[in-house]
Formats: structure tokens, C-alpha cells, sequence
């Protein structure tokens, strides 16, 4: 019984991670803010920036890649779009120094991008591709809102169907970094790219044509 309560209290924390609800969203978006830090900062490091970039960051959750990703592009304005309405309210609280000039957050989903076409030079997901509900639909949003040659980032930590993840969070498909180049490449993108840090650090890096 003390195992199955268990389980149960870690899936509602962790179920969070696709779409913060709640006192349980807040902390979870806290959580995120701190945990995924070294992850983005290595993955950041694996795109070739340039300054004056337009960047979009699908699944922003508490807004602090947003800041790094000004860090990296000097100059750059930054969008960042969540399903959740924590996550946009905690966004744009961690952002409101640049709010409405530099940084630009609203609430939306991975499967129908708010954002014309050829709008951005890169596009980035850390750690939330596991929950977006149609895989190919989405990459094909994220190429449409590239321009041509841009950039799409794709940062996670390597998880197998049978991690314990998979067994407390609702929702959560798992992708090796190979099943990912497959799926891009699939919809179109090209120069897919694979790289690793270990233990599990993974981006995925592709161009649209």
C-alpha cells in the first residue's frame, strides 16, 4: 500500500512536467528552472549562434532558457510558447525586465504554432518532446515557422521505455536520439546531427532546406 500511495504522489508531481496545474505546477516549474539548467547550457553550447537571431522556444515552462538564449545571440528577441498557463505566468515573471521588447511569451500548443511562416532562425525544445501529442504534426509546425536554413533544437536526456520516468509520468512517450533524426528527417529537415554528453545528455540538431 505504502509503494502504490508512493507511486501515486510521485506521478501527480511528475505527470506536471507536460502541463504544470496548480501549487503542484509551480513547484514543478521551479524544479524545471533549476534541474534542466546544465542540460540547456551544454545542448546551447552545441548551436551555432549568431547574433541578431529570431528564436522561438516551444515548451518554455519557467522562462530561464529564454535568458540564456539571449545570452547566446546578441541582440536576439525571443519568443518562448507553453501549453500551460503556470508555465506562461511564471515565463513572463522570470522575463518581465524584457517583457514586450525582447522577450514575447503566450500560451500554445507544439501542434499549431501561432507564428507565420519563415518567422524564426532557430527553434528549440529542451525536454519536452516526450509530451507533445502528434510527433510528426509538430515537427512539421516547427519546420514551417523556420526560415529557410534555420535551425531546429531538440535537448533531452536519453530515456528507454522501461525507465522509472516512463512508470510515474502520465503521458510520456520516450525517444532515442536515433528514433528523433528518423522522425526529422522524415519531415523533411536535413544535416541532422546527433550529439551526446554523457551519461544521458542528448541534442539533436537539424536545418530546414
Amino acid at each position: 500500500m505504502g509503494n502504490e500511495r508512493e507511486k501515486s504522489l510521485l506521478t501527480k508531481l511528475f505527470t506536471n512536467c507536460a502541463h504544470p496545474r496548480g501549487a503542484t505546477g509551480c513547484l514543478m516549474l521551479a524544479m524545471m528552472n533549476f534541474g534542466h539548467a546544465p542540460l540547456t547550457n551544454w545542448g546551447l553550447g552545441c548551436i551555432p549562434f549568431r547574433d541578431g537571431w529570431t528564436i522561438l522556444d516551444v515548451g518554455c515552462g519557467g522562462g530561464r532558457t529564454l535568458q540564456r538564449l539571449l545570452g547566446r545571440s546578441k541582440g536576439a528577441v525571443v519568443h518562448g510558447i507553453d501549453i500551460s498557463d503556470e508555465s506562461v505566468a511564471k515565463a513572463k515573471k522570470v522575463n518581465a525586465a524584457l517583457l514586450g521588447t525582447r522577450v514575447f511569451v503566450r500560451q500554445g500548443t507544439a501542434a499549431e504554432l501561432p507564428y507565420a511562416d519563415g518567422t524564426f532562425d532557430l527553434v528549440t525544445a529542451v525536454e519536452t518532446v516526450y509530451f507533445w501529442p502528434s510527433l510528426p504534426q509538430c515537427l512539421g509546425e516547427m519546420k514551417r515557422v523556420l526560415k529557410p536554413s534555420g535551425l531546429f533544437a531538440i535537448l533531452i536526456e536519453v530515456t528507454s521505455a522501461d525507465s522509472v520516468w516512463t512508470r510515474v509520468v502520465e503521458g510520456m512517450t520516450p525517444y532515442s536520439p536515433e528514433q528523433l533524426k528518423e522522425h526529422l528527417e522524415h519531415a523533411g529537415f536535413r544535416d541532422v546531427s546527433i550529439h551526446r554528453k554523457k551519461p544521458t545528455y542528448a541534442a539533436i540538431i537539424a536545418r530546414r532546406p
